[in-house]
């Protein structure tokens, strides 16, 4: 298995940020890195800590799901700070900077899913998650939880078979962990920090969704529709044409394209 002294020296070593990874928590195995990075964020943890675990043994993803996270791969959280009308770009931030980071890293080009998924040849490699604590207009903390399939071979696991792939399935060799995670995170600093300032971080992640001209199934909370994804608005909500010719505006959902099977 590659990188297996894998640990928080290595990745803060040389990393080369100014904030975010300059504080690593490294675990062998954790229920879930998003439990102990949210833990400390109510300890007031600096902005940029990260808790990365091998392994992962209650992980989740969207809406309660199972999330495999098997040793191998990547399973990372940041804590973060951010203000409260820049909230709707970090899920922007980070599809972007795993994006950038796994195609420096294989020279693989990835797509992206709205709202969070990143894929290859259709194929789910890695899953976001982002969860805030709002107080009024104050944000009390932001965790952004990362998992991408990196050494994984998906064939020892029938259950995610058809809908996931990973980057030595898809390169046909390992890959270096820590490369990716000192990339990953050397990118989603400055997306970071570029999405309030400028308009490129939204235009980049929107022209990367290969759900939009699709048609698609959404549900949201208990309510499912369909339509075609038209466009997305910059606070990352999904315009969705309906067949009467309505616009629908989704926040939230679980998008499908009609002629698949669904998506974990």
């Amino acid at each position: 298995m590659a990188d297996k002294d894998l640990s928080a020296d290595l990745i803060t070593c040389g990393l080369e940020t100014s904030f975010l990874g300059q504080r690593v928590l490294y675990y062998p195995r954790l229920r879930t890195t998003m439990e102990t990075a949210r833990q400390e964020a109510l300890n007031g943890a600096p902005e940029g800590t990260v808790v990365i675990a091998d392994e992962q043994t209650a992980a989740r993803g969207r809406l309660k799901r199972t999330w495999l996270s098997p040793r191998g791969n990547v399973a990372l959280s940041v804590v973060l700070y951010p203000d409260r009308e820049h909230l709707h770009s970090l899920t922007m931030a980070a599809s972007l900077a795993v994006a950038h980071s796994i195609e420096t890293v294989t020279g693989l080009r990835p797509q992206l899913k709205w709202p969070n998924d990143v894929l290859l040849g259709g194929k789910k490699v890695c899953g976001i998650l982002v969860e805030t604590s709002v107080q009024s207009n104050k944000v009390d903390y932001a965790i952004v939880g990362i998992g991408i399939n990196v050494n994984l071979n998906p064939a020892d696991f029938p259950e995610i078979l058809p809908i996931a792939t990973s980057l030595s399935r898809e390169l046909g060799r390992e890959v270096s962990r820590l490369e990716l995670v000192k990339c990953l995170l050397r990118e989603m600093e400055r997306l970071y920090l570029a999405a309030p300032e400028s308009e490129t971080v939204y235009e980049e992640w929107s022209k990367r969704l290969v759900t939009l001209g699709k048609a698609v199934r959404v549900t949201s909370g208990e309510t499912t529709l369909e339509g075609t994804a038209e466009s997305v608005e910059p606070d990352g909500s999904l315009l969705l044409r309906l067949p009467d010719g309505g616009l629908s505006r989704i926040l939230a959902g679980d998008v499908t394209l009609r002629e698949q099977k669904q998506q974990t």
